[in-house]
């Protein structure tokens, strides 16, 4: 077998959208993900780390979580999540480096442990159209944490902070002071099922495609292969 092929989990669910394009996935795999036109803001990742700072001061005030929270069920406490460098667990049998970076582990009354991952985004349901990828990302944190001796995993969620940004809100006076203003968010947890059984057809799939040599085929109508063949036409101008 050629060398252990290191991915995250986020991007092993990426091989469970409707759209996936094994082209564009390959592409991720030999670039660590260093696309340059699939950069992601940082506001948006900076806002799930205050989101858990939050959540964690609130239970250190209250041994508990906040009521936004309720979806989750009782929660006695959390656990830091480890750095993604030692979040990480082999699959032999394909040669893989599975990775992950949770945002959240919460500690239930039965002594087993919830996993979260922390979405700024509007929530919609199973509309969200990258809801099977989550499904995944979720479920490989899983199987890392059980592997790593963390806890036994027994709830798996997304939760969504949704900024509040309508006319009425933003003319409450308390939202305003000398340094500034507040956002308020609305919060809403989408449970996720336990399905670690999804994760092998994945690990097998992801593999094959790491093998091969040169890029395969793209999805027809991909956006982004079709902004990768225009960066390609630009530089042979230049």
């Amino acid at each position: 077998m050629s060398e252990p092929l290191r991915i995250s989990a986020k991007n092993l669910g990426a091989l469970a959208l409707p759209g996936f394009c094994p082209r564009c996935f390959w592409l991720k795999l030999k670039t660590r993900n260093r696309l340059p036109f699939q950069i992601f803001p940082g506001i948006f990742s900076s806002i799930d780390v205050y989101t858990k700072r939050v959540v964690h001061a609130w239970i250190d005030r209250n041994d508990g979580a906040p009521v936004w929270l309720k979806g989750l069920g009782e929660v006695t406490g959390y656990i830091d999540p480890p750095h993604h460098s030692r979040f990480t667990m082999e699959i032999p049998e394909h040669g893989i480096l599975l990775t992950g970076a949770p945002d959240g582990i919460l500690t239930l009354p039965d002594g087993s442990i919830a996993i979260i991952d922390y979405k700024t985004a509007k929530y919609t349901g199973t509309q969200d159209r990258l809801m099977g990828m989550y499904e995944i990302q979720l479920n490989g944190y899983a199987l890392i944490a059980k592997h790593l001796g963390i806890g036994n995993v027994t709830k798996l969620a997304l939760v969504y902070a949704e900024p509040v940004t309508d006319e009425e809100t933003a003319a409450q006076p308390e939202i305003h002071s000398d340094e500034g203003f507040v956002m308020p968010f609305s919060i809403s947890v989408h449970p996720v099922p336990m399905e670690p059984a999804k994760l092998q057809p994945l690990f097998q799939r992801a593999r094959e495609i790491g093998n091969l040599p040169e890029a395969p085929d793209g999805r027809p109508g991909c956006e982004d292969c079709k902004r990768l063949d225009a960066l390609m036409l630009l530089s042979r101008k230049l």
